[in-house]
């Protein structure tokens, strides 16, 4: 048997296809089909390529470029093989979960091998290279039944939405159904011990809004992420929103589950809007992340944080998701990520500017937050060409 070698990549492709993933048009199963690469080397290269254009603006490109190519040998000679192996284990990869550690395991990095990059992250070998396959069709289908299940009734656990999911007439055990439900982001609201630990270095806050009077605009804000199902994969959703006006601020689209795209999407709001009083999230490790909340506390926002299971606690952007859902998504079997874009950036607009709340007195969201009066005939259905143009 002939000696299997790695295959190799190079900076071009690479660049190509992150550009790809930071575009977001196509999902991450969509991307490793074109390409032939696993999605998780995809996600990788994207990551590596955003850190890289922070690091090029941020300076530090030019201090690397002003270094000879002599100081840069010597330096290498002076530190060694072991202070490079323990700057490698200086990162705090072994805090990270299995698929974060292989991820950052770079297999053509000049000085560790492929094997003692494994070791030094307490990986296997076979479990760098194994290379998942993406979901099934099936297993798409479940997604999505399992997403429209869940907006009816947040607490199915997995048992339950298996035995939901074979009175539809499919048969799924309980095993695979909380597999799925794990990609999709979904856990049931009841309280159970101990459900996940915090990460040491994301600390979470105290929920500072009950018996808190919301009246005013950007006094609460709040944030949450949802599963979105496409024709042939799916993509996550974050959005910004109003407490008290049920405005969205602003919405990010993402094919990965890193705080990146959250982080664009505060920064957008607090950009348009100004700051607000208090921001309102759950205790998703988006939220908890210090590279979010640091962006509040330099803006002198209050951080506040839903106790685990309690959905309730940020009810308002669940209808959110419901109504966009039913509305939208479901309507619609998006394709592309622009064409998702497309869809909601035309659905939101509707939303926010013609789409009237009884809770707000008949007003529409933007109606309330600029605290202007509600159009005549408050309450009665938009024109056909407000319809027609959320159908296009």
């Amino acid at each position: 048997m002939g000696k299997v070698t790695r295959k190799r990549y190079s900076g071009d492709f690479k660049a190509k296809v992150a550009l790809e993933a930071i575009k977001g048009d196509l999902t991450l199963a969509e991307l490793a089909a074109k390409h032939g690469v696993h999605q998780t080397m995809i996600a990788a290269w994207k990551r590596q390529a955003v850190e890289g254009m922070a690091a090029t603006f941020s300076g530090k490109s030019e201090v690397a470029k002003a270094a000879s190519e002599a100081e840069l040998a010597k330096l290498h000679a002076k530190i060694g093989q072991l202070v490079v192996e323990r700057d490698f284990l200086s990162k705090g990869l072994r805090s990270m979960s299995v698929e974060r550690r292989r991820q950052m395991i770079d297999p053509s990095h000049p000085r560790l091998s492929v094997v003692q990059q494994c070791a030094l992250v307490s990986i296997s070998r076979s479990a760098f290279y194994y290379s998942p396959t993406g979901e099934s069709p099936l297993n798409l289908a479940l997604m999505r039944l399992i997403d429209e299940a869940f907006l009816e009734c947040p607490f199915y656990g997995a048992r339950q939405m298996a035995r939901h999911l074979r009175r539809q007439g499919y048969t799924v055990g309980r095993k695979r159904t909380a597999r799925l439900m794990a990609k999709m982001g979904l856990s049931p609201i009841y309280q159970k011990p101990r459900t996940s630990v915090p990460h040491p270095q994301h600390p979470t806050y105290r929920y500072l809004l009950r018996g808190l009077a919301i009246e005013r605009p950007n006094q609460v804000w709040c944030a949450d992420i949802t599963y979105i199902p496409m024709r042939r994969g799916f993509l996550y959703l974050v959005a910004i929103m109003d407490w008290a006006t049920r405005k969205v601020l602003a919405w990010r689209a993402s094919n990965t589950m890193e705080a990146d795209f959250c982080i664009e999407a505060l920064e957008e709001a607090l950009a348009r809007f100004g700051a607000p009083e208090i921001v309102n999230t759950d205790q998703g490790s988006q939220f908890t992340s210090p590279r979010f909340t640091d962006v509040l506390k330099d803006a002198g926002v209050r951080i506040s944080m839903d106790g685990r299971g309690r959905w309730m606690d940020n009810v308002f952007i669940e209808r959110l998701w419901r109504s966009m859902k039913y509305e939208c998504v479901y309507l619609h079997a998006f394709e592309t990520g622009s064409e998702l874009r497309s869809g909601l950036a035309r659905w939101i607009a509707y939303y926010n500017a013609h789409r009237p709340h009884s809770a707000l007195g008949g007003q529409t969201p933007d109606e309330a937050y600029h605290q202007t009066a509600p159009s005549p005939c408050p309450g009665h259905a938009p024109d056909r060409v407000t319809i027609s143009a959320l159908a296009a």
